[in-house]
This record gives structure tokens, sequence and C-alpha cells, in this order.
């Protein structure tokens, strides 16, 4: 029964963290931009997001099941949490193309020490954190690309609020 509840606590961890791209949607100012052609279709966006959104759950709560609550592992479990709530927030709701490419990166960084932090406890859990990171590199470039073909729309967004 404990292990169900702490299943439950870290689904309801990551649902938080999911809210914030619920909260701060692309809407139809995001629809104008202009974007490479390697952009994903808008239905795929959920679809990864919420498939990765269980991976993470599920990476947090195994080790915790394994390792308790191990320090440092859990802080950086904790930091890409955290950036990852904040990037919609940044790019979508603040519209700070740049801002929000910062945060991607320190993202990428704390998923990749999260990962490598969390494989010599259980070893499925750091490759579970794997599919995030190649979402978030993709994520990246496509972040910069979409800041890097729009100057005028994030000014024009941050002039008009």
């Amino acid at each position: 029964m404990s292990s169900i509840l702490s299943l439950l606590v870290f689904v309801a961890i990551v649902l938080a963290v999911a809210m914030s791209g619920a909260l701060f949607k692309p809407g139809p100012w995001y629809e104008t931009l202009e974007k490479p052609s390697w952009n994903p279709p808008n239905w795929a966006f959920p679809v990864v997001w919420s498939a990765l959104y269980v991976m993470i759950a599920v990476a947090g709560w195994r080790v915790y099941e394994a390792a308790g609550l191990v320090t440092l592992p859990f802080l950086a479990y904790g930091v890409q949490l955290i950036l990852n709530a904040a990037w919609s927030a940044l790019f979508f709701g603040m519209r700070r193309p740049g801002l929000a490419f910062a945060d991607v990166l320190a993202l990428w960084i704390a998923v990749a020490v999260n990962a490598l932090l969390f494989y010599p406890i259980d070893a499925v859990t750091g490759l579970l954190l794997v599919p995030y990171l190649l979402w978030v590199t993709a994520a990246s470039c496509l972040n910069f690309s979409v800041w890097r073909r729009n100057p005028g729309a994030f000014r024009a967004a941050a002039v008009n609020g």
C-alpha cells in the first residue's frame, strides 16, 4: 500500500509540473509565428509530453522505492521539474524566447545529470529519462529556431503585453 501511495505522490508532483503547459498554451499568437519545416505537428506535443510525464513520475518513484529520498539525485529531479514548469510560462506566458532558451538549456543539463544520478541506483530509471532528454534536445532546437525566425513578433508581444 505504501508503494502505491508513493507512486501517487510522484504522479501528483509531475501533474503539478504539467499544469504549467495547461496554463500557458501556445494559442493563436504562436500559430502566426514562422516555424522550421521539422516542427512537430500540434497533436504530437500533448501525446509526447503525456508519455514523458509518466516516465518522469515512474523514474522518481522507482528511485524512491529503491533508495529513499537520496539527496543529490532528488535535488536534480526537483531542479529539472522546476525548469520544466518554467519553460511554458517563459515562452508562451511572458513571450520571452531568450529566457525560455536559457531555461531549456539548463533543463537539458538537469535532465542529463538526473539520469546519470538515477542510473546507478536503478538502471531502468536512468533509461526512462533518455526519451525526455531527447525531446528536450529537440525542444531546445525548436525554441532557438522560432526565436531567431520571429524577432519582430517577440518584440511586439513584449510591447503589447
